[in-house]
């Protein structure tokens, strides 16, 4: 039996190499694996031995020879296979451990040029690995070396390895070319096209999680492969507490999202996919507390987001409440020891901050989702604050603390599901109404939040009002200002309508939807 070893990632492949002349397997490989082999003591043949042909171009061409693809394609079940390799000499190869070069790390730091990229992609690798997939019944192919020992361990105890196994690494085989290739179509096109023709995504397996949605539900959290942009799936990193659920992700997501687009100290309280709390403010304890009060009830479990590092006093703060988790860019010492109090609390450092609308624009950053047969998809909703040109439809001009209560109200209104409007007093969340299919029924619902905090409150939008029965409700609250896209067909009976209460009105012209 003969095994071709010819790896970039070469944890194990010392300890896989003696397992495999064990097994009385003859060993060939190429450039860097040989010579390591051969520094450990393995012995170990250059494949030209099975080629006859020496390396050329600096290594560009090693195993592109009918020599070593005759041999792992030759089906042992045809005899007639079997005579044409054995009339040119061609030795059958039982073994494929192959894996390729680190495209992903070699464009990973900015300075990469193209240069670089293409000296990192793989030719020969992927060509081996799809031979030995395609001649799986015959043909052993190994690409990870995490799955070394369960092979090894088989093959040991059963004597073979098992065409079930065999098939199922055959699928890993071709996945992890897939994969490759996909990540190179993906540098290659650059940030100028969006909407390719087709477009294919590469995934890994960050882990599974407990269950889905639901716990009849399955479900997994998979991060994509050589994103340079970075992300949640990339960057967390859990200091404590139970695993993280299906949901919690999806909040977590939310709440780094929701901080990422402020300046100033930020903490976000999310729930069910809805920020129930948020507050900016210099002293991260009353940014809490005002987050907090933002809706108490609700904020019972919820998933607690910071833009700063949390310190001492702060987790002080934070500790007398249930949370599921808590996520920052950093804890300190004295801040994890606190919150790690409570043993089921998820700690997650996510970093480093972005606002969304710094993010580079391109494939990477396309905002997906699924819908029967297919997927939909669109750049992400992210304007830069100077992209935003506001302008007065009614009533007085604001304030200056209106003006900035309503554009932090604004902010905060991208990140509600639509119907969404935000009540906003002092640079914290005071009301908010979501998800209603009447955007005035998100207004009531929202100053009954509020409650007696209404009165002297901002009202955003992530919507244009079609009916001036929300300026009504509004004023109706105490609500002294109110931030909209503007747009729709009555606009100027809204508009009127804020004029007769006295309510400034001002329109972005930027809707923010979400679904």
């Amino acid at each position: 039996m003969r095994a071709i070893l010819s790896v970039s990632d070469k944890a194990g492949i010392e300890a896989a190499a003696r397992r495999l002349a064990g097994f009385g397997v003859e060993i060939y490989s190429t450039g860097g694996t040989l010579t390591a082999l051969q520094r450990a003591g393995v012995e170990a043949h250059s494949v030209t031995e099975l080629t006859d042909f020496p390396e050329i171009m600096d290594g560009r061409v090693k195993t592109l020879h009918p020599g070593l693809h005759g041999g792992i394609l030759a089906r042992r079940s045809e005899a007639s296979d079997l005579e044409q390799i054995a009339q040119l000499g061609i030795q059958p190869i039982d073994v494929v451990l192959v894996n390729l070069y680190p495209f992903a790390r070699a464009i990973e730091p900015p300075e990469a040029t193209m240069s670089t990229a293409l000296d990192n992609i793989d030719i020969g690798g992927p060509t081996l690995i799809r031979a030995a997939a395609k001649n799986f019944e015959d043909v052993l192919v190994l690409t990870d070396p995490a799955d070394y020992d369960m092979v090894f361990g088989e093959w040991s105890e059963h004597g073979a390895v098992s065409i079930q196994t065999r098939q199922w690494l055959a699928a890993k085989g071709f996945g992890h070319v897939s994969a490759y290739d996909a990540l190179i179509a993906s540098y290659l096109r650059g940030g100028e096209e969006l909407f390719p023709s087709t477009f294919t995504v590469a995934i890994e397996k960050v882990q599974d999680l407990r269950y889905g949605e639901n716990p009849h539900q399955r479900g997994a959290l998979y991060r994509e492969v050589g994103r340079r942009a970075g992300g949640l799936a990339s960057s967390l990193r859990q200091l404590g507490g139970k695993d993280l659920s299906f949901n919690n992700i999806l909040d977590v997501e939310l709440a780094v999202a929701t901080v990422s687009d402020f300046n100033g100290p930020t903490i976000a309280i999310i729930k069910h996919g809805n920020p129930c709390g948020l507050a900016t403010n210099s002293d991260l304890t009353l940014a809490f507390e005002h987050a907090l009060m933002g809706d108490p009830v609700s904020a019972f479990g919820g998933v607690v987001a910071v833009n700063r590092p949390i310190d001492e006093a702060l987790a002080e703060v934070m500790s007398h409440t249930f949370f599921e988790v808590v996520t920052a860019p950093a804890f300190d010492e004295r801040g994890r020891q606190i919150l790690t109090r409570r043993k089921n609390l998820r700690l997650l450092e996510v970093g480093p901050i972005q606002h969304s609308w710094e993010l580079p624009t391109g494939p990477a950053t396309l905002d997906w989702k699924r819908v029967s047969g297919g997927f939909l998809v669109q750049t992400p909703d992210a304007i830069a604050p100077d992209e935003v040109e506001t302008r007065l439809v009614a009533g007085p001009q604001p304030t200056l603390d209106e003006t900035t209560d309503l554009l932090f109200a604004w902010r905060a209104a991208e990140h509600v599901r639509s119907n969404a409007i935000v009540l906003a007093k002092n640079l914290a969340l005071v009301g908010m109404g979501a998800g209603q299919p009447s955007r005035v029924d998100s207004v009531r619902l929202a100053v009954q939040k509020a409650d007696l905090r209404a009165q002297g409150s901002v009202l955003a939008s992530d919507a244009f009002f079609p009916f001036a029965d929300n300026i009504e409700e509004a004023a109706k609250a105490g609500i002294s200002a109110i931030i909209q896209p503007g747009g729709s067909i009555r606009d100027d009976e809204v508009i009127a309508a804020a004029d007769r209460h006295g309510i400034s009105m001002v329109f972005t012209g930027a809707r923010h939807f979400r679904h």
